[in-house]
């Protein structure tokens, strides 16, 4: 069985962290924003995965367990807050979120 070069992996973490950072960007979509940042984190996973077999140790895993984990913490607060946003505002445009100042 032959082995993916470090650098392959590394540019497909690159590519999804990119991906998903134009979609925390371009979109104005909560429920979109905020796979766009879990795409990121998988792609901070892969590197410390991708980083920690290069070395032959276990940290890379470990750290994916921790962003796994915060992943976890911030989907059920993020999902939390947009549908009290919703019912609240009855969209899920980020921009009307500026309108519960005061």
């Amino acid at each position: 069985m032959s082995v993916a070069p470090i650098q392959h992996a590394l540019i497909l973490a690159m590519v999804l962290f990119a991906l998903g950072m134009i979609g925390l960007l371009m979109r104005r979509n909560l429920i979109v924003m905020l796979m766009s940042v879990e795409i990121m984190l998988n792609a901070a996973g892969l590197a410390f995965i991708t980083a920690g077999s290069r070395w032959g140790q276990a940290d890379g895993q470990v750290m994916f367990i921790f962003i796994l984990a915060l992943a976890a913490a911030e989907v059920s607060v993020g999902l939390a807050l947009i549908l009290r946003l919703y019912v609240k505002l009855g969209t899920l445009d980020a921009d009307a979120a500026n309108r519960m100042r005061g």
